[in-house]
């Protein structure tokens, strides 16, 4: 009997002991698990940015919130847009509000922006233009490639710059707006981008790289689980034209609810000012 309590009592250790490896080889296992979850995802970090804005082709669409902030001589202002874009059609609807004068006069109505390839509109525009008109833009004739003079980026063309990407590193994983993200950053150039970009994208972000100050653009980018873009800022510099200071931009595009509805119509030509837009 003496002898069957103790085989009993070391087995019973026996089970006890291996329960404990158990438990503790698989906690080791989740620790490697997670380490790897943690770790640099696969693949180059050029190439992942370079072909980025291909994932939003695919999503189709989304909503969008961006924010330009501009300062140059002391003076920072801070421009925020929201909206939709359609990735396929290259069409995009936003509704811009400008920051308050230095008199510190209230805000104006927003002003509503309809992006085109090609082409910018619009709307509640002032500077002497009737509130039911839109005034259209060639996008061709800007030296920003309209990166910067909506007001906003373009959310396709913001993606498509880092078709130029030089060089780039994994900062980490966090988090955007709830949803699990890669940050990366790194340095684009325009006009690399530009030679990369579609069609629509390849005349204005060539614009861009000989209008502003230098082609080489900062960038911090953040990719989800299936490789679209959830948030992107980039940092551009020009030369004010009349006085020729240095103006540093900052512009960021925030990504999400990919899929929402993005029916966006042009204005016919009627609706369309033909003439002339007071100097502001």
């Amino acid at each position: 009997m003496a002898r069957r309590r103790q085989h009993r009592r070391a087995h019973g250790a026996t089970v006890v002991v291996g329960a404990v490896c158990c438990l503790g080889l698989g906690a080791a296992g989740c620790a490697r698990s997670d380490a790897v979850a943690q770790g640099p995802p696969a693949g180059d970090p050029v190439e992942v940015l370079r072909t980025a804005a291909d994932a939003l082709v695919e999503a189709g669409s989304s909503q969008t919130r961006t924010s330009l902030e501009m300062a140059t001589g002391g003076t920072r202002v801070t421009i925020r847009g929201e909206g939709v874009y359609d990735y396929r059609k290259r069409l995009g609807r936003l509704k811009v509000r400008l920051p308050q004068d230095p008199a510190g006069a209230a805000e104006g109505r927003p002003i509503t922006e309809l992006l085109a390839p090609g082409a910018l509109y619009m709307k509640n525009r002032g500077a002497g233009v009737p509130d039911d008109k839109w005034v259209r833009v060639d996008t061709a004739t800007l030296s920003d490639g309209n990166l910067v003079t909506g007001g906003a980026t373009d959310p396709f063309a913001a993606a498509e710059v880092l078709r130029g990407t030089r060089a780039a590193t994994f900062v980490g994983r966090t988090e955007v707006a709830g949803a699990r993200v890669r940050h990366y950053r790194g340095t684009a150039d325009l006009e690399a981008a530009s030679q990369a970009a579609s069609e629509v994208n390849r005349g204005p972000l060539g614009a861009a790289a000989k209008g502003f100050a230098t082609a080489r653009v900062p960038f911090d980018v953040y990719l989800d689980d299936e490789g679209r873009i959830r948030k992107i800022r980039h940092r551009f510099s020009f030369v004010n034209g009349e006085r020729k200071e240095p103006v540093a931009v900052a512009s960021t595009t925030l990504l999400y609810d990919f899929g929402a509805p993005a029916d966006v119509r042009l204005p016919a030509d009627g609706d369309i000012y033909a003439g002339r837009i007071a100097q502001e």
